[in-house]
């Protein structure tokens, strides 16, 4: 009769300890250094939308966000967000100011272009296309995945910044101008970089590329 042989309790905790040990390593050298390993990255060409000439990729670190916009709600804006799309020129923007688990902003053309930044003014900067009207809407909700032009403390100010919420900001209601809505990629923004101590960024992630499904 074969004789069971029982471990002992110092066996136990050190086989314990060296799972343990494996799971930290694991944790050290592949999850944390791949802060995209569980997010979905969403292909739009697999999807279909009801009005796919209002479609927007915004391509990040993390895989594509994938936004529709409002013409019907604020037209002039939509129209100037979509002119810029095409220009390219919200390609290799930063997302200078993030608030955790609130919104990320970006589209600064001015001071915000990779290689290019400028920490002194970033946020301030211009297109060179001029301010738009506020097109405020009493009815727009904003909740989570809102996307709205960025203004000053003044209206009618609005010019190629803007910001997409990560949470329901209803005191945001009636006081920016809506442009869409994320409809997929929601998780992929929420893995941009910020900073606990400012909502400002030192060494910000970038737009990689932004463009219209149809062109």
């Amino acid at each position: 009769m074969t004789e069971v042989i029982k471990q002992s309790r110092s066996e136990k905790f050190l086989i314990g300890l060296l799972i343990l040990l494996i799971i930290i390593i694991f944790y050290i050298f592949v999850i944390l250094p791949n802060k995209c390993l569980f997010v979905k990255n969403y292909d739009p060409t697999k999807l279909n939308f009801s009005k796919p000439e209002n479609i927007s990729i915004l391509n990040v670190g993390c895989g594509n966000v994938i936004i529709e916009l409002y013409p019907d709600i604020s037209p002039k804006a939509v129209e100037r967000f979509k002119m810029i799309i095409n220009a390219g020129e919200y390609d290799n923007i930063a997302f200078h100011r993030v608030i955790k688990d609130v919104l990320v902003q970006a589209g600064d053309l001015e001071f915000g272009k990779k290689n290019n930044l400028n920490y002194s003014y970033i946020g301030s900067g211009k297109s060179g296309y001029g301010t738009l009207e506020s097109e405020l809407n009493k009815k727009f909700i904003f909740e989570k995945g809102a996307v709205a032009m960025v203004r000053t403390g003044k209206i009618n100010t609005e010019d190629s910044q803007f910001f997409i919420l990560l949470n329901d900001s209803p005191a945001f209601n009636k006081r920016y101008t809506p442009i869409g809505k994320v409809l997929y990629g929601l998780e992929v923004l929420k893995k941009i970089k910020n900073n606990d101590k400012s909502d400002y960024v030192l060494r910000p992630d970038f737009i990689n590329s932004f463009e219209l499904l149809i062109k």
